[in-house]
């Protein structure tokens, strides 16, 4: 079986978490982007987080009343540069109570929609 490693202190994306009781503020992100339909594209609701001034596109996956799992995405792969996550950095008006995370943009929505064939 192949395995990814650490090269230069960057682990390989993407990253899965299986959230539990010690990180709650991921119940209060998905309430909050279940406010936004253009956070929620196919079964995934996706945010910006950013971490050390680096921005990263993220997903969580909610199932049975609760969050099933949350996935730092590779944007590239998406057809999204960081040009266009740090836009939505800045053109976000402060929808989420949490400092460090941000809506995603029309734009990245409306790629994500394209690429993940959900109109």
């Amino acid at each position: 079986m192949p395995t990814t490693k650490k090269i230069g202190g960057i682990e390989p994306l993407p990253r899965y978490i299986m959230p539990d009781s010690s990180m709650p503020h991921y119940d209060e992100i998905l309430e909050q982007l279940q406010e936004y339909q253009r956070s929620l594209i196919g079964s995934s609701y996706y945010y910006i987080r950013v971490e050390k001034e680096q921005p990263t596109l993220c997903r969580i996956v909610p199932g049975a009343g609760t969050i099933f799992f949350h996935e730092i995405v590779d944007h590239e792969k998406h057809g999204i540069d960081d040009d266009d996550l740090e836009e939505a950095v800045s053109l976000d008006e402060g929808s989420f109570s949490k400092p460090g995370y941000h809506q995603i943009s029309s734009h990245i929505e409306t790629k994500l929609r394209v690429l993940l064939d959900f109109p």
